[in-house]
């Protein structure tokens, strides 16, 4: 079962949408690090590049992907944070966050994906 969300999207749209999803289709998913990984993922997509290509939430028997798509081929960089006022900390964040975290080239930018497995048994 999956969902796209293609074109701008807010953070607050997108949460909404994965709040949605998680209810319907993964009760297993720790829904707070779920939806802070894509709040976080569709920010940063806007505010660094933009705006939002795609988000797709993917759910089968392996476990639950978020996907982000933007228009910038670069990948995440890591940097110290900053206390006061100029971020540092979402990227760390996320891949606390998230059992699996990958960055993939996509036609016209890149993906950056999410991934938790699925309860055993």
């Amino acid at each position: 079962m999956d969902i796209v969300v293609d074109g701008p999207v807010t953070g607050t749209q997108a949460r909404r949408t994965a709040a949605r999803f998680l209810a319907e289709h993964c009760p297993w998913a720790d829904a707070d690090a779920v939806l802070l990984v894509v709040t976080e993922l569709v920010t940063n997509a806007a505010r660094h590049t933009g705006a939002l290509a795609r988000l797709r939430l993917r759910v089968d028997a392996g476990g639950l992907c978020v996907s982000v798509e933007d228009g910038d081929p670069r990948a995440p960089v890591p940097r110290a944070p900053d206390f006061g006022g100029g971020g540092g900390f979402g990227w760390p964040m996320v891949e606390r966050l998230s059992e699996r975290v990958a960055v993939r080239p996509a036609p016209g930018g890149k993906c950056i994906e999410a991934a938790w497995a699925a309860p055993v048994g």
